[in-house]
């Protein structure tokens, strides 16, 4: 059942991913990201990560969409109306084949193997996810984290000005 379940939501994920880079209407893609972000989160609660799944809803399914469509709304993005070129079309098929060719190949000829971490499952669940995610955030990624947020600062500062008509 729990295979079933997962080639469920892993067709789900697929077909809306496709669609986010298919679909006309930018808020047709945007909303069709959405489901792929709960597909993901999803994925994160099959592994027992539960915390990463509510991280992957409230932060990206939840903040980071809405300023995507803010951003679709303040710039008022129109639906393509002019023809894509057909070697458009034929190059990009030619270059996604190619990525998948070279994704199977290295599949089949790779060998699987995840890096072994200084913990085991035990402590993990005997300390907790949060904790350990937390403490590794504020310590050993300190300074990845203080980037990302003085880059968030700067780009809702440009949001600003952007949308201002008169500075």
């Amino acid at each position: 059942m729990e295979s079933i379940f997962f080639l469920v939501v892993a067709a789900v994920a697929v077909i809306s991913s496709i669609l986010v880079v298919t679909c006309k209407n930018p808020i047709n893609s945007a909303l069709s990201l959405v489901m792929t972000f709960f597909c993901l989160a999803t994925f994160y609660v099959m592994l027992d990560a539960p915390f990463m799944a509510a991280t992957q809803v409230i932060v990206y399914a939840g903040a980071i969409m809405v300023l995507i469509i803010f951003v679709i709304m303040l710039l008022n993005v129109r639906v393509e109306t002019v023809k894509r070129g057909t070697h458009a079309v034929i190059a990009g098929s030619a270059i996604g084949l190619f990525i998948l060719f070279q994704t199977v190949w290295f599949l089949m000829k790779g060998s699987m193997t995840g890096k072994v971490g200084d913990m085991t499952k035990e402590q993990i669940v005997s300390v907790g996810h949060v904790e350990l995610i937390g403490k590794a955030l504020f310590t050993d990624f300190l300074l990845p984290f203080e980037v990302t947020s003085v880059l968030l600062l700067a780009a809702i500062v440009g949001a600003v000005i952007l949308a201002k008509k008169k500075i």
